[in-house]
């Protein structure tokens, strides 16, 4: 009988203890991810009766709490709602979080590790727990002129300072307004939800993060890239058919334009745009080759900061006919505004890709700061002299070849048009990326659609002057 009950003791000894390590374990190491679970509905309670720290733009809140005496204390506003929608992501009882009201919300709630202190003093001191605020790395000029020249289209335009990482202007258009679904009437919420998920404009789609697409030309910088890292320079001679035919088939690949001769530089392949010269040059490196160098600039993986991002990809195990358009941005290859402008950055920051971030500085509710970004290199896709000879062989696009419209007086502008098929009788997407050396940016504008006639949809004519507006509205 002792012998029974020693082991009965032992056992529930031993679940004790088991339980003991689980409740410990997820006290340590899984408060802060059950606590920022929108599914947690204690915890959101609570949270939507506690005031939420502010989403700055410098000195302007894009996302705010106000007092309230309906169902809950506190009520999330968001004053330019569709404008900053793609940035903050809205704040809902029902639908959760998403952007940075999600990846930013420990900070926002106060309940991250670096507001500790203010947490203990405000306990101490018989004060209501009130979330910190965040300052974000937006431009409000930048970001008014993405939105602007989105109007009337669906799109997207990502700005980032290529030194530093910090995005400069997010837009997303169409855009909806998170007001509608931050409301405490949650029936209204439910109603504003299901006409969003209804619409075919698909206003909650974040264009600029959440979204990949074919890349069209604008990939052919990646193509340019491999290539200078695998011995050729900008004046290298590279073959220029007028109507190759892709290896393997009976299918041209055609050239939009004249390149210019069976054998033009890497450079004026690059000005014209010249399909023929980037396919073959594709295939010469190898898919190998590409695939590397897509993935330095960070193709096949979701950005690691504070922005909700999907992967770009390129795709693998590819013929040759299949490299061939693959390395013009055709066939499966698909990235984000975001990827664009990160492979822009990466060109102009002389090799060195940063990590690109929302979030400049967080401040508790006492306004001390808690935290500050410290830019970080994300990789390092080119070597510096590589990517000095890419940067002047787009500043030669700009000046003499099909991003013409990107010119601006007194600054040094380098781009790169695109124009993407799409589906047979569909308008092509719109593509330009560019850089400038005053400001130091990095520009992706994407155009989905627009009511220009579909003979007429062209990165140079759609794309440019966007990117052009944002770059001047910073200087």
């Amino acid at each position: 009988m002792n012998k029974q009950i020693r082991a009965v003791s032992l056992l529930a000894g031993l679940m004790f203890l088991a339980l003991m390590i689980n409740l410990t374990g997820s006290a340590i190491f899984r408060q802060a991810g059950l606590n920022n679970d929108p599914r947690n509905v204690r915890v959101r309670d609570a949270e939507f009766s506690q005031n939420r720290g502010d989403i700055l733009v410098g000195s302007m809140p894009i996302a705010t709490t106000k007092s309230s005496d309906g169902k809950f204390a506190y009520q999330r506003v968001y004053p330019s709602g569709p404008e900053y929608a793609p940035i903050t992501g809205y704040y809902s009882y029902y639908y959760g979080r998403s952007m940075l009201e999600q990846t930013e919300n420990a900070q926002l709630t106060g309940t991250s590790d670096a507001q500790w202190l203010s947490r203990i003093t405000g306990t101490l001191s018989g004060h209501k727990p009130e979330g910190g605020s965040i300052t974000t790395t937006i431009n409000a000029k930048a970001q008014d002129a993405a939105w602007e020249g989105l109007k009337g289209k669906k799109g997207a335009v990502v700005a980032m300072d290529y030194t530093t990482g910090a995005v400069l202007a997010m837009a997303s258009s169409p855009s909806y307004d998170p007001n509608d679904l931050a409301s405490h009437r949650l029936d209204d919420t439910t109603q504003a939800w299901k006409k969003l998920i209804a619409d075919e404009s698909s206003p909650l789609s974040n264009r600029a993060t959440r979204e990949i697409y074919a890349p069209g030309s604008t990939f052919k910088l990646v193509t340019a890239a491999a290539a200078l890292q695998n011995g050729y320079k900008a004046d290298s001679k590279v073959d220029a058919p007028d109507n190759w035919i892709l290896p393997g088939t009976r299918t041209p690949l055609p050239n939009d334009s004249d390149c210019g001769g069976e054998k033009i530089t890497l450079t004026h392949a690059l000005e014209v745009s010249c399909n023929s010269a980037f396919g073959k040059l594709g295939v010469g490196l190898g898919q190998d080759k590409i695939r590397e160098q897509a993935e330095r600039f960070g193709f096949g993986k979701a950005v690691d900061s504070d922005i909700s991002s999907v992967a770009s990809k390129f795709p693998e195990n590819l013929t040759d006919a299949q490299l061939a358009q693959s390395s013009i941005g055709q066939f499966d290859v698909a990235a984000s505004p975001l990827q664009m402008a990160m492979v822009t950055a990466g060109i102009a920051n002389g090799g060195k890709l940063m990590t690109p971030y929302l979030t400049a500085e967080v401040r508790a509710s006492n306004l001390q700061v808690v935290s500050r970004h410290h830019p970080k290199q994300m990789s390092q896709p080119m070597t510096k002299e590589s990517a000095e000879q890419l940067k002047s062989m787009m500043v030669s696009v700009v000046n003499n070849g099909t991003g013409k419209r990107a010119r601006i007086d007194g600054a040094t502008v380098g781009g790169k048009t695109g124009t993407a098929e799409t589906v047979e009788g569909k308008a092509p997407y719109a593509w330009f990326v560019a850089w400038a050396d005053k400001p130091h940016v990095a520009v992706a504008v994407f155009i989905q659609s627009s009511d220009t006639d579909i003979n007429e949809v062209t990165g140079g004519g759609l794309a440019a002057p966007i990117a052009k507006d944002v770059i001047e509205a910073m200087r």
